[in-house]
């Protein structure tokens, strides 16, 4: 998770970071109803600008913008939780995300194609398979009583929100894979918890987090 409050404003501004960071007080509750509106509105018009972006700006602007994904890693990382978030949001609502990456991936492709004088049939497939291995109730036992839990379900905790990591001196992570390696997602994830992370084994790791 990106932390920079003070960069260049995008969706957010650097107060509306530093609200849902838990960075800003609201005096009244009715600011803090006010800020969130807010957000929730800056977060709608942006999705329609894209509609504006892909249509209209600039092939060369375009490229500019995305030179940096081959290399830059919080940039890729800032797509991956792009499309995290668009995904959450559109299953918690009801409407399958399927039903927006298949036309989108469809007519981007035809796009592609004609651009080199070619037409093309795209087929596309999205199927995701959930098994559950484990609750979040079993989860948070286990983070009580300092037992290892894995990186991914460290993140879940944290995501739901009800549970504070935080209020623990150490969290005990194991089976961390190549990918939470390779791609820093482990590093993040402690300094987002304001911890510090060593590596016990190449699979195992604390975050010390000098809790209460």
């Amino acid at each position: 998770m990106n932390t920079d409050i003070d960069r260049e404003r995008g969706v957010l501004s650097p107060a509306d970071r530093a609200y849902l960071l838990g960075e800003r007080e609201m005096s009244h509750d009715q600011s803090k109803r006010n800020a969130e509106a807010r957000i929730r509105r800056r977060v709608r018009a942006a999705i329609l600008d894209f509609d504006l972006l892909l249509h209209t700006l600039a092939e060369k602007d375009r490229r500019q913008v995305f030179e940096a994904a081959a290399t830059d890693e919080e940039f890729l990382d800032g797509f991956r939780t792009m499309l995290a978030f668009a995904y959450l949001g559109l299953e918690e609502s009801g409407t399958d995300f399927e039903t927006v990456l298949e036309p989108a991936v469809r007519s981007c492709e035809e796009f592609l194609a004609a651009s080199g004088d070619e037409r093309v049939s795209v087929d596309v497939t999205f199927d995701v398979e959930t098994t559950v291995e484990s609750s979040l109730s079993g989860v948070v036992s286990r983070l009580e009583a300092g037992e290892p839990v894995t990186p991914r379900e460290l993140f879940t905790v944290v995501m739901q929100g009800d549970h504070d990591p935080t209020a623990h001196d150490r969290i005990a992570i194991a089976d961390a894979d190549a990918d939470d390696l390779r791609d820093g997602f482990l590093e993040r994830l402690a300094t987002y918890l304001g911890g510090e992370l060593r590596y016990v084994t190449n699979s195992r790791a604390i975050i010390d987090l000098g809790g209460e």
